[in-house]
């Protein structure tokens, strides 16, 4: 029986990193085929990274802000961290920064994002509040791989909430966020193991 390998895993956060706590945690079983290798953050005050800091992950900073709104510069560095760090896969969690196609083409078929939506539907943000004016009777999340068109990779995987009479946006989104946490570790480890890969713009499963 051969060993497992587990793929060094960047989460990128923007935020409180909720989603990046969730894949942590599944890392830490011994069988998961990803292991968190590193937490980046565009903001220094993202509060993930003092979680990511109590669970033992490494973390680091690079702030978009210091490079004059350079969005390749900005990555060009970011690119140089994950590599330092021997990084296989990216999970963007809640990174609140659009990629470049130099970026996305770099990691093609290694990076992965969560979308609070059923894509196709409502891509960009305020998803909820689009979900809301749209009178939908479902909603929910999106795995997906990032292809240079914003939230228009293949979905890797989905999970859905009704819509309830008398939400608003935060409680569909609280609703939403608890199916994003199972979610997400689901299809990390998915895409780690290679059991979901992108071949030629597709999703292909094995």
């Amino acid at each position: 029986m051969s060993a497992l390998v587990r793929r060094r895993t960047a989460v990128l956060i923007s935020g409180r990193g909720s989603n990046m706590v969730a894949l942590a945690q599944a890392a830490r079983a011994p069988d998961f085929p990803a292991e968190i290798g590193l937490v980046l953050s565009n903001r220094p005050d993202a509060g993930g990274l003092a979680r990511a800091a109590e669970m033992g992950i490494p973390t680091a900073v690079v702030d978009h802000r210091d490079f004059n709104k350079d969005r390749e510069a900005f990555e060009r560095a970011m690119d140089e961290v994950l590599r330092i760090n021997q990084i296989e896969l990216i999970a963007l969690a809640g990174f609140m920064r659009i990629m470049t196609p130099w970026f996305v083409r770099r990691w093609e078929g290694r990076m992965i994002n969560i979308h609070p939506s059923l894509l196709p539907l409502f891509k960009g943000t305020h998803t909820h509040a689009q979900a809301l004016a749209a009178g939908v009777t479902e909603h929910g999340c999106s795995v997906h791989f990032v292809v240079p068109e914003l939230d228009a990779g293949p979905v890797i995987a989905q999970a859905r909430v009704p819509v309830l009479p008398g939400d608003d946006e935060d409680n569909l989104a609280a609703r939403v966020l608890e199916q994003e946490l199972a979610l997400y570790p689901q299809a990390l480890a998915e895409v780690a193991s290679g059991r979901a890969t992108l071949v030629d713009g597709a999703l292909q499963r094995s």
